[in-house]
């Protein structure tokens, strides 16, 4: 068995445009808590040892005075910066380029930092407490040296759907063994007619989806090693915006496409768990109230302490 403690990685450099605001400092718990405190503290109780948190400088000051400082108190805390310029060796920032460079790119941004297996999750969704203990779990067993094994933990899109508007959900396909094969991104899904449904020509026309239908979360399991990937495949996504056929000033290297690259190229892949725990964010600010209300039944029902950090 592997007794080393891995390590959660919370993407928080995100500024909330469609929400209008900073979520990851938006309380919403009983006592002030943000989202990202019942992460650490579900990621806490499935034997996580550590936090890294990817933010960028124009947050930093905000970030630590209203979550870092008071998390440092009960789980050891560092930070990643993802920047345009943070940037392999050789390379600049496009001329017009304002536009973060994308998922794949905060986590490539880690390496250096993160050291042990981790975690990845979003700032600013409510997971539950079933992902981290299927992603410690899996990464508590034995692991073969010669590929890397990844882990998902996916979502049925019934409970991660907002009755306030669409949302982006990565669809997937396992085959029999529970591997990941494909994810498919729907930028566009929302409750149609009362069934999930998801459109591709802004309205024109829509395809259902069952209502069991496994998406991704961003809620990814990885061994350490997978970083040395990561940055490999962003020096070639930089590579490749070099003939033009892409717009250099808004490309972006996600992380699922990094994923993908690696199942393809043979050297990784990526288990699929599933959890029925539902999924609680606030992609608009008329989201805000109903993940109040969730965390204080939550809370009531003796789910969390309160306050969650005593």
């Amino acid at each position: 068995m592997n007794n080393v403690k891995p390590t959660l990685v919370v993407m928080a450099a995100g500024m909330g445009s469609r929400f209008g605001g900073l979520k990851q400092v938006t309380p919403v718990g009983p006592n002030g808590e943000k989202l990202i405190e019942y992460a650490v503290y579900d990621a806490m109780q499935a034997g996580f040892g550590k936090v890294v948190f990817i933010i960028k400088k124009a947050i930093e000051e905000e970030f630590k005075a209203t979550i870092g400082d008071r998390l440092a108190d009960v789980i050891p805390v560092d930070y990643v910066y993802q920047e345009l310029d943070r940037l392999p060796e050789g390379y600049e920032v496009p001329e017009g380029r304002a536009k973060p460079w994308g998922t794949g790119h905060a986590i490539m941004c880690c390496e250096g930092v993160v050291e042990t297996p981790f975690a990845v999750i979003n700032a600013d969704d409510y997971y539950g407490a079933e992902c981290f203990r299927l992603i410690a779990d899996f990464f508590n067993k034995e692991q073969d040296a010669d590929k890397k094994h990844l882990t998902m933990v996916g979502y049925a899109l019934k409970n991660t759907l907002t009755e306030n508007g669409s949302v982006s959900r990565g669809v997937c396909v396992t085959d029999e063994n529970s591997l990941l094969t494909s994810i498919t991104e729907r930028t566009r899904i929302e409750w149609h007619d009362g069934v999930p449904a998801f459109t591709e020509d802004g309205g024109e026309t829509w395809e259902e989806l069952a209502e069991d239908t496994v998406v991704s979360m961003n809620c990814w399991g990885f061994p350490a090693a997978a970083l040395s990937e990561f940055k490999a495949l962003f020096t070639a996504f930089l590579d490749g915006l070099k003939d033009g056929s892409k717009d250099v000033t808004k490309a972006e290297f996600y992380l699922p496409f990094a994923v993908d690259s690696m199942m393809q190229a043979g050297v990784a892949d990526a288990t699929v768990m599933t959890t029925a725990d539902k999924w609680y964010g606030m992609t608009y600010k008329e989201d805000h109230q109903t993940v109040i209300d969730a965390l204080a039944k939550m809370t009531a029902d003796g789910k969390y302490p309160s306050p969650l950090w005593k």
